[in-house]
């Protein structure tokens, strides 16, 4: 059944990736990323279905954060381009997991500088300002987990050594991006979110977010549904103390879990010539198809 799904999940992540000409990944020639090929955040981030769902998570648990919340929905453009948004997020990740590394600096760089101009109050009146280090150690813990913990539930379980390594690699990008506080292991990220969880706050803009996430046209218009199922996925890879506190349910049915798995383990097999693994690979003299047969 997982090769019946091959197709659309290849039409959806064209779809979602577009033609990859915002990013070059195939040059310099031979020039290394900041991770190296047999890393597990090249393995992680190749799929699909833990890029999308785990991405959809963090922005979940980002926006219960009322600082980050706050700095996130009054500057960016979510609501006016959300599709465009995602893109450009998505595409963000990729260049920092797998362009050369001179790239990933400069686009990085660049991020830095457009958050220094964003600061403000909340409307509980706390100040903020998006370069704080605890909030983008925040904002970086809640992207390792989405991502890690969507590939772990939907795709394939990976060892605590894997995971701790993970968290580990995730700490290059994270100090180029000073989150000075980001999480190095699982259990620093458990810590972090234990410490984090009181001061997680509801919000109508979360729900707001869902509702433009499943109406939006990231997907063609015939795989809506796999796309809201997908957003479902991502609310239920919350962790159940934070849903408590945010007020959303796990609506993932279990047929709904078993075919996000499937979707999951097509997408471990789907080399697409044009996206960034495949790209990167080929930069470094690989083949397209080099981080797919690993995981064989």
């Amino acid at each position: 059944m997982a090769k019946l799904l091959t197709r659309p999940l290849d039409v959806a992540v064209r779809a979602l990736l577009g033609d990859g000409a915002d990013a070059d990944f195939l040059s310099p020639p031979g020039s290394m990323a900041l991770l190296a090929p047999d890393s597990v955040s090249w393995r992680v981030f190749k799929n699909p279905v833990a890029l999308f769902v785990g991405g959809v998570a963090a922005v979940i648990l980002e926006l219960a954060e009322p600082r980050v919340r706050e700095g996130v929905w009054r500057f960016s453009d979510f609501k006016r381009d959300p599709v465009g948004r995602m893109r450009r997020t998505g595409m963000a990740a990729m260049v920092t997991v797998y362009a050369a590394h001179e790239r990933a600096e400069a686009l990085i760089g660049e991020v830095n500088r457009k958050h220094a101009h964003v600061r403000g109050t909340t409307a509980a009146g706390t100040p903020f300002r998006a370069l704080d280090p605890e909030l983008l150690s925040w904002v970086h813990a809640t992207a390792s987990f989405g991502f890690l913990n969507a590939y772990c539930t939907y795709v394939r379980p990976l060892s605590l050594c894997a995971r701790d390594q993970f968290y580990g690699e995730a700490q290059i990008a994270a100090a180029l991006y000073g989150a000075l506080a980001a999480p190095g292991s699982e259990a620093a990220l458990e810590d972090q979110f234990e410490a984090m969880y009181p001061r997680l706050e509801r919000s109508e803009i979360i729900v707001e977010f869902l509702q433009i996430v499943n109406a939006a046209r990231v997907l063609p218009k015939a795989l809506a549904s796999l796309q809201q199922m997908l957003v479902r996925a991502a609310v239920a890879l919350v962790p159940e103390p934070a849903r408590v506190r945010l007020g959303i349910v796990d609506e993932l049915s279990s047929i709904e879990r078993g075919l996000v798995h499937l979707l999951g383990l097509a997408g471990e097999h789907l080399v697409l010539a044009s996206a960034p693994p495949a790209l990167a690979c080929r930069r470094l003299g690989l083949p397209a198809n080099y981080l797919y047969r690993k995981g064989e």
